[in-house]
């Protein structure tokens, strides 16, 4: 094969060692129009996984990168005056122009044609005279720009500047994050050691403080000295330097563009490396995408029966590993451009925000890198809490609202049973709720109980409108409070637009096949094409609703439950006054926020008023809509928040979408929690984290980074009713309440964990 790639950085030499490697006798070119040792970087970062893959594709270009790594194990956070160092992290870090120098020569001795100091206008003017025409011009390719019909690409420009620098100080004990206050904003700094006398120093910002400082008016020279001066006490003397001699200017300091493309190849051309795909260099893993891309497309060219199969193999199967990455590069860069949320957490809790910011590492994880780091971290967190100085996970760390206390964090989720009869609850939902309050859970919810017959999402669903309903809820509410510690919260609701439908298990959101009620709604829109029109709410009623939430308040309160929560979210009633997709009135009850929010904080105060005083209330909301525009977005869940919690609310349960059949959920493991942690770090409102989280250590991570006060699992309590206990067991805390004639077993299920055979719940 006769093969060319454009653009000798990282993933064009490898991929040309990678070809000669399978096979002598391709022909492989690689043009690149800088100097054999120009480069613009400072430091690349590797982590052992990379390495390994290296190591097996090739031993001595891997042997020879490796010989020139500096290696450190810590990181070590700068903030408030307080350095916090957590180890186990194992990186490596290698100058780029060494690097490029060790695969240019692995890449001669091994018979590739290197050709700098060669610009190349156009991919087309090789297409003809090569097989295979490699794409690997970096991050503002041209190839991907000529082709982009053909590749469309999406390209994300990040909020963050920053500007890669470099400095003699010596970093080599860490890698290093530095935050600094200045009096135009915060300033921070990612650093690490690459060589014995040069550390790479990225210095980023927001946009605010880059326009406050003034730096799109410096010359180069002058943001430098500037970047020196606000990190001179870290410095010691040393300069920052900066080698990108090419730029002038403003223009040395960049905002990172998020690439990924629908398809990578056009005929005989294929992208890689950042061309095809970019990962913030905040979990460095932009050097590994190019290593492990290049790999790749060199075995598939060899293993495939044709070129278009090598590329559609390669496109298929490395896309999932590039968007798992990027989705942690997302997680990552997002904190970063939000940190300054983070900044007056506790040193303790900001360091463990920034380790786990990624969800690529959890707490487990981290124990197993540092476990004294993190037995301190729980300690420190169950001191917070009230509980002294005791070290047990944070997910069995005490909390309180208002009179109510919790004797741990974990919550059971809202779920529907459809096993109402009449709107009566009946044995099953007392077996079920009791297991799971048996179960060892702080908090147990019981499902959306609806204010009226005709506020029923479906004929299966509970309510709170009759004395025989009131009856069977004490019941279950007596049996928990004397046989277990969990407290109880019943959510109260009004179905709205998306009642009168089949059970659960039938055809879900689908009309009755007979028996339909009437419906209600802020606007005469239906859920979806194949449900009824409700009514658009007159003040009539408005009033007999709220009323309706009062007295099913009021009976709650008879009832005896601990907490009660008002279910504004997933497009039932309340909900359908909150967003704007449900709600087109042209009243004060349309329009403005301030409007929409009127009838549901009308609602609230009418429930607040009734409940005991010593007793908290929440208010579920749905922080994201889903949509590409006109929904509810997270910034405006930051106000729908504000304006419960200042109406009186205790704690926001904080959901998202199921609003509306046009929203486009993006799922994945705890993907509703950056909305928990929005709220809660952004106004100082205490918040619930509900969404995909089913292991102890989703819940240990989301509570110690300070994303949420208590933390909500649905599905794992289905399956498992005894989710906490069990939990317990597995992380060997013997503080965990058992019922008393369940001992037997827990002292078995300890035992077992001991000796690690016990039944895991995956931490």
């Amino acid at each position: 094969m006769k093969a060319v790639c454009l653009g000798g950085g990282p993933a064009g030499l490898y991929f040309a060692i990678s070809m000669k490697l399978r096979d002598p006798a391709h022909d492989v070119t690689v043009v690149e129009r800088n100097k054999a040792d120009d480069t613009f970087g400072w430091g690349v970062v590797l982590s052992d996984d990379a390495l390994e893959q290296m190591q097996e594709n090739d031993p001595q270009s891997t042997q020879a990168i490796r010989d020139h790594f500096a290696y450190w194990d810590d990181i070590a956070v700068e903030h408030n005056g307080v350095r916090t160092v957590s180890g186990g992290h194992g990186f490596a870090g290698i100058g780029r122009r060494q690097m490029l120098i060790i695969l240019q020569e692995r890449a001669r001795e091994l018979g590739v044609n290197l050709m700098f100091e060669t610009v190349f206008k156009s991919a087309e003017d090789y297409r003809q005279d090569y097989d295979l025409v490699v794409a690997c011009d970096g991050i503002n390719s041209a190839v991907r720009t000529e082709y982009e019909d053909e590749f469309k690409p999406d390209i994300d420009t990040r909020k963050c500047k920053f500007i890669w620098l470099g400095t003699h100080q010596k970093f080599d004990d860490a890698f290093t994050f530095i935050f600094e206050k200045t009096e135009h904003g915060w300033m921070w700094a990612h650093v690490y050691q690459f060589d014995d006398n040069t550390a790479t120093f990225i210095v980023e910002c927001l946009q605010p403080t880059w326009d406050a400082f003034g730096f799109a008016d410096m010359s180069k020279e002058e943001t430098v000295a500037a970047c020196q001066a606000v990190f001179a006490g870290y410095l010691d003397g040393h300069d920052l330097m900066s080698n990108a001699d090419h730029l002038r200017g403003s223009a040395v300091w960049m905002n990172f563009p998020r690439v990924i493309c629908e398809s990578w190849h056009h005929k005989n051309v294929v992208l890689m490396g950042d061309a095809a795909a970019t990962a913030h260099f905040s979990i460095g893993s932009g050097s590994r995408l190019a290593f492990d891309s290049a790999i790749a497309l060199a075995s598939y060219l060899h293993s495939e029966p044709s070129m278009e199969q090598a590329f559609e193999r390669y496109q298929d199967e490395r896309r999932l590993e590039v968007l798992r990455l990027q989705s942690a590069a997302r997680n990552s860069l997002e904190w970063f451009e939000e940190v300054e949320r983070y900044l007056d957490l506790d040193p303790v809790q900001f360091n463990y925000s920034l380790l786990t910011r990624s969800q690529r590492i959890s707490h487990e994880n981290l124990r197993l890198r540092d476990p004294e780091w993190v037995k301190k971290a729980e300690i420190w967190f169950q001191q917070q809490a009230g509980a002294g100085p005791v070290h047990r996970a944070p997910m069995f760390a005490p909390y309180t609202l208002r009179d109510m206390s919790l004797v741990n964090r974990i919550v059971v989720s809202p779920m529907a049973q459809y096993k109402a009869v009449d709107g009566c609850p009946t044995d099953w939902h007392f077996a079920h709720y009791a297991e799971r309050a048996k179960g060892g859970a702080g908090l147990v919810f019981v499902e959306m109980t609806c204010v009226s017959a005709d506020a029923r999402i479906t004929p299966g669903c509970p309510g709170l409108y009759a004395p025989e309903h009131e009856a069977a809820w004490r019941r279950l509410v007596a049996f928990v409070h004397a046989e277990t510690d969990a407290k109880m919260c019943m959510q109260i609701g009004h179905a709205g637009r998306k009642g009168s439908t089949q059970l659960g298990w039938q055809e879900m959101d689908a009309p009755l096949e007979a028996g339909n009620w009437p419906l209600l709604s802020a606007s005469a829109i239906p859920w979806s094409d194949g449900n009824q029109v409700p009514k658009a709410m007159d003040r009539d009623d408005m009033d007999a609703v709220r009323d309706g939430f009062v007295a099913a308040t009021q009976m709650a309160a008879r009832a005896g439950f601990d907490m009660i929560e008002l279910h504004a979210a997933h497009g039932y009633l309340i909900s359908s006054f909150i967003s704007p997709l449900s709600n087109v009135r042209e009243d004060e009850f349309g329009g403005s926020l301030e409007n929409r929010m009127r009838y549901p904080l009308e609602v609230f105060a009418a429930m607040r008023a009734e409940w005991p005083q010593e007793k908290p209330m929440s208010v579920r909301i749905s922080a994201n809509d889903w949509v590409e525009e006109g929904g509810v977005t997270p910034v405006e869940a930051e106000e729908i928040a504000q304006m419960f919690h200042d109406a009186g609310v205790d704690i926001i349960d904080v959901s998202a979408g199921q609003t509306s059949v046009e929203g486009k959920p993006v799922y994945g493991r705890m993907f509703q929690t950056p909305f928990s942690d929005r709220i809660r770090n952004e106004r100082g409102i205490a918040t619930m984290a509900v969404g995909n989280i089913y292991e102890p250590d989703h819940v240990n991570s989301i509570l110690i980074a300070g994303r949420a006060d208590l933390v909500c699992l649905a599905r794992p309590h289905l399956a498992n009713p005894y989710w906490t206990l069990h939990a317990g067991a597995a992380l060997g805390d013997t503080g965990v309440t058992w019922p008393a004639p369940y001992l037997p077993g827990r002292d078995q299920m300890q035992r077992l964990a001991e000796r690690g055979e016990g039944l895991s719940i995956r931490v």
